[in-house]
């Protein structure tokens, strides 16, 4: 089994009022530098007990890596080839913003591997972008999607949220039409999350935004579905959707439970046993990695039949039964049979999955098995 690398960049233009992940304002390239410094440094120092793990996925996520320079990126890349054996062929991904590249920039990725583009629309329209404080106007997503094309990249997945505060069905129409006339390979398209502390949760909290409506979130997956199977996408996981060849294979160890090795600030990694996590707090990192070498908070081993259930269970093609029943042994019967009376699952080909309205109630499904 090969793994992944995923490589955690914090930095960004502006703080997105939904976001609640460990992100950073770019604010002078020192600090930026600084960061770089400190996680190839972490990577140099990775220990392992066999031969180079093979890698044929690697992630740069945050953030906006894309903010990073191709020389800071090639730095990273070195340590990465250094520390790992990596296959023929991998994917190479960059999450990348509107406005936050140029045509050179976006060449310099490329010829350093970077191959596959994941790209943060969230919305093409003006005033909602202003909402999420995203830093970027439709103009911007639009005239990067065709830089992107231009430079070469051929596997480009793109981003949308739905349920908006404020946002109508015939919003979220214009919003799929729109992106499925760029034809990306790829498209991720998520139901919005208000999580607490952020911005958005206080705005909704203290009515300045409208709550957001979970019906009318339904008839909005409800429309993505489809919409995009009747433009030729397939959708292989809850939120994700590709043209045949182009699904996500880096994301997708993360749903079949396969190792994933990550650095950085807020980095997660699984090695097939257990799971562990960095500082949050980025310039505590810094910190960490040059004091004693390590940024690592919490290790915990893992109910590997738990998650390889509900993790896989994302999936379209599901959880093969027999592997399930292996790992659940007696107790699966009890987890399982409720969630079929009420048509969330069903069994198919000796596959456990979600139905169509069970990935409406994906959550409450995964509760189950946690």
């Amino acid at each position: 089994m090969t793994a992944g690398v995923y490589l955690h960049i914090p930095f960004c233009k502006s703080r997105c009022s939904y976001c609640d992940f460990a992100t950073d304002i770019y604010r002078d390239s020192a600090a930026v530098e600084s960061y770089v410094d400190a996680v190839c440094a972490e990577i140099d120092s990775f220990a392992t007990s066999q031969p180079a793990i093979q890698i044929d996925t690697i992630y740069f996520g945050g953030g906006t890596p894309s903010l990073l320079s191709p020389f800071q990126v090639s730095r990273l890349m070195t340590s990465v080839r250094e520390k790992f054996g990596i296959t023929d062929e991998p994917e190479i991904t960059m999450e990348m913003n509107p406005a936050t590249v140029t045509p050179e920039s976006l060449a310099g990725f490329r010829d350093l591997g970077v191959n596959r583009a994941s790209f943060g629309v969230q919305t093409f329209n003006d005033r909602a972008l202003k909402l999420l404080a995203r830093g970027h106007d439709a103009q911007d997503a639009r005239n990067t999607f065709r830089m992107l094309r231009e430079a070469g990249y051929d596997n480009v997945s793109l981003d949308l949220i739905a349920g908006l505060p404020g946002q109508t069905l015939s919003d979220w129409e214009s919003n799929l039409d729109e992106a499925l006339a760029m034809h990306p390979e790829h498209l991720s398209l998520y139901l919005l999350e208000v999580h607490e502390a952020t911005p958005l949760a206080e705005q909704i909290l203290s009515r300045r935004q409208p709550v957001p409506d979970e019906d009318l979130a339904a008839e909005m997956y409800e429309m993505m579905l489809d919409t995009t199977v009747a433009a030729g996408y397939e959708q292989y996981e809850i939120s994700n959707f590709s043209k045949p060849g182009f699904a996500s294979r880096h994301n997708t160890k993360y749903w079949r439970l396969e190792p994933v090795y990550a650095f950085g600030v807020s980095a997660h990694s699984f090695d097939g046993r257990e799971r562990y996590a960095n500082e949050r707090d980025t310039a505590k990192y810094v910190e960490m990695i040059e004091t004693q070498g390590t940024a690592e908070v919490m290790r915990e081993e893992i109910d590997t039949a738990s998650e390889f259930a509900f993790l896989g269970l994302r999936l379209n093609g599901g959880v093969d039964l027999d592997e399930f029943q292996r790992r659940h042994g007696n107790g699966a019967d009890e987890k399982v049979t409720p969630l079929l009376k009420a048509k969330l699952l069903e069994v198919s080909d000796g596959r456990l999955r979600l139905t169509r309205k069970g990935m409406l109630f994906s959550n409450e499904v995964f509760e189950k098995f946690v």
